[in-house]
């Protein structure tokens, strides 16, 4: 991918053009944005043509293009090409995002992400790469040649045409494979391929990545102000707050009234006003 993209004006990125792992573990170092941050910025971009500001909204959003992408596994293209195009999607949905409509923008740019991504399927979606290396070329014309007036090739022609093309007998194969393959319709309908065409192996309707992105960008939200809220109470309102909800081992409220030698009942009120100042911490957040 040639388009480059500016985190923080200092971590310049590109598309997966080298390795794909490192692209993702960056893109998810992208910082997340909430609903306010994200309706300013789209404010500066539409009315200022600020670009810095539609840059820090594509940088927030790239995660959700890769887990798109990764949905539509299964079709013989490349992770880094699919994200590639829905890069190229979630862009446009930036450039015609409207925060006045009250959406987030995860999910209204999910379509544009995805369209891009059906077209680049629907253009590519002849399998057989028939032949993408010189060597593979070069085997495949003489393969063609040597086979034209024969059916499936014995293990013996098999061997034989590998000796005189200088490959491996299992490379004739897999050539010979590739010619058999044909192309199908996407959708398959009408036809005897529509239970194994293209459009079978689509996400269904209601799996929605988008949904899935935004209840991950809620939790996260919701703990970082869990964590603030919980720096305003005092330490043992904070441990017995922890040590009965947050650890995976919950204690009871003896072993905390033994631990700090009160009572059981002045356990629960400390729980319970400590619970009391999280709420209204975090409704006023």
């Amino acid at each position: 991918m040639t388009t480059e993209l500016t985190l923080k004006n200092e971590l310049m990125l590109a598309g997966p053009m080298g390795s794909l792992q490192a692209y993702i573990s960056i893109v998810n170092q992208a910082p997340l944005l909430s609903r306010d941050e994200e309706r300013e910025l789209a404010y500066q971009y539409q009315n200022h043509n600020d670009l810095d500001a539609a840059r820090k909204l594509i940088m927030s959003q790239l995660r959700f293009v890769v887990h798109i992408a990764r949905s539509y596994n299964g079709y013989g293209l490349s992770l880094a090409d699919l994200i590639q195009e829905g890069n190229i999607g979630l862009m446009k949905a930036v450039k015609k995002f409207d925060a006045d409509r009250g959406v987030r923008l995860v999910t209204y740019a999910v379509h544009w992400i995805r369209a891009e991504m059906h077209e680049f399927i629907f253009s590519n979606w002849k399998v057989v790469k028939v032949a993408t290396t010189k060597a593979q070329r070069k085997l495949f014309f003489n393969l063609r040649k040597s086979k034209k007036n024969l059916g499936w090739l014995t293990k013996q022609e098999t061997e034989s045409i590998a000796k005189d093309l200088g490959v491996k007998p299992k490379e004739v194969t897999t050539m010979e494979q590739r010619f058999a393959s044909k192309d199908m319709a996407f959708d398959g309908k009408d036809s005897e391929d529509d239970f194994t065409s293209p459009s079978g192996f689509l996400t269904a309707p209601n799996s929605d990545p988008a949904e899935a992105v935004e209840g991950h960008n809620w939790l996260d939200e919701n703990t970082a102000l869990l964590t603030e809220a919980m720096e305003g109470l005092d330490e043992r309102s904070k441990e017995i707050i922890t040590a009965r909800w947050l650890n995976d081992k919950k204690l009871t409220l003896k072993v905390l009234a033994q631990k700090y030698s009160i009572s059981l009942e002045r356990v629960r009120q400390l729980e319970e006003n400590a619970i009391l100042k999280l709420r209204e911490s975090l409704t006023q957040a």
